[in-house]
């Protein structure tokens, strides 16, 4: 188990990361969103013991993580920490670049092991291929096979995704989380990407200017978000005055596009002033006496036509 206690932490005598705790059971996944600055890459840089802290323990079962304070070289040999700028060598091959830290006491299973990895991050047909011939998210998925080489018990993971094409993410964020879990891995990763957190998250914990803000289940926070900073990380949201639905009190409601509706009548009268096509329906961009809004509807509605939304039974 992870356990982070009453963590503090400055840089240039600024404080990033204040009373931070949390708790992450082995085999588990855990997603860290935010607005960028929040802290998030902070955080897996201070875990894998590449910062001394200012305040506060990192515990690995019963191993404390330690800074360059106490460790010639920092980091810790039972985790492994994938930065956003991958460290690749260049004039290497793909497979020789994953099988860096591999031994080569029997090399017939050090390449055996090599190719299960290049299998598992879709890039087999490039294993004699030199890095610096690579593209951006190419680069990315063998970066992401190195840090798995040894198997760590703990994997630190900064927007692992950001490079590689949309075509390619999916079916890849599939395979490598269904691997996680085969093999037990932990896991703790950065990310802008709402599908890394709804779809392949065991926890979730939201940051916002070095504060632990929210942490649970993602479909629990997704479904009853706290505020709109929470319900934006998820994509577009609605704050909306309940009156407009006939509740007796006059509190703002967070609804996400998808739960607005199209109605005959209704006290929420709008104007289409925008739609954008997402292959699936419309997201509809429109004004009303508060401000603007965000709809999903079917099919495309033309502009400047008034229309009456309510809330969807869902």
């Amino acid at each position: 188990m992870l356990k982070v206690s009453n963590l503090e932490f400055s840089y240039l005598k600024k404080l990033t990361l204040f009373n931070t705790n949390f708790n992450l059971e082995k085999g588990k996944n855990l997603v860290l969103i935010g607005e960028s600055g929040c802290g998030k890459s902070t955080l897996l840089k201070l875990i894998y013991g590449l910062f001394d802290l200012d305040k506060g323990t990192i515990f690995w079962n019963d191993i404390e993580v330690l800074g360059p304070k106490y460790n010639l070289i920092p980091g810790m040999n039972f985790m492994k920490y994938l930065a956003q700028d991958f460290d690749l060598m260049p004039f290497i091959t793909v497979a020789e670049n994953v099988g860096k830290h591999l031994s080569n006491v029997d090399l017939e299973k050090k390449q055996q092991r090599i190719l299960e990895l290049l299998d598992v991050v879709e890039m087999t047909e490039y294993a004699s291929v030199k890095a610096k011939y690579l593209s951006g998210g190419q680069m990315q998925r063998v970066a992401i096979a190195r840090v798995l080489a040894l198997e760590p018990e703990l994997l630190l993971l900064d927007e692992p995704f950001s490079h590689i094409d949309n075509f390619r993410k999916n079916s890849l964020r599939r395979k490598l989380f269904e691997y996680f879990k085969l093999k037990n891995i932990t896991t703790i990763i950065a990310t802008h990407d709402s599908t890394d957190v709804l779809s392949f998250s065991d926890e979730v914990l939201i940051l916002k200017a070095g504060k632990i803000i929210e942490k649970g289940i993602p479909k629990d926070i997704y479904n009853s978000p706290k505020s709109v900073y929470i319900a934006s990380l998820f994509g577009d949201v609605n704050q909306i005055s309940s009156h407009f639905f006939n509740e007796k009190n006059d509190d703002s409601i967070l609804l996400y596009p998808h739960q607005l509706e199209v109605v005959k009548h209704s006290k929420l009268k709008v104007l289409v002033k925008k739609t954008y096509f997402r292959g699936s329906h419309y997201l509809i961009e429109c004004n009303y006496e508060n401000g603007t809004l965000f709809f999903e509807n079917k099919t495309n509605i033309d502009l400047e036509t008034v229309v009456f939304l309510n809330k969807k039974d869902l």
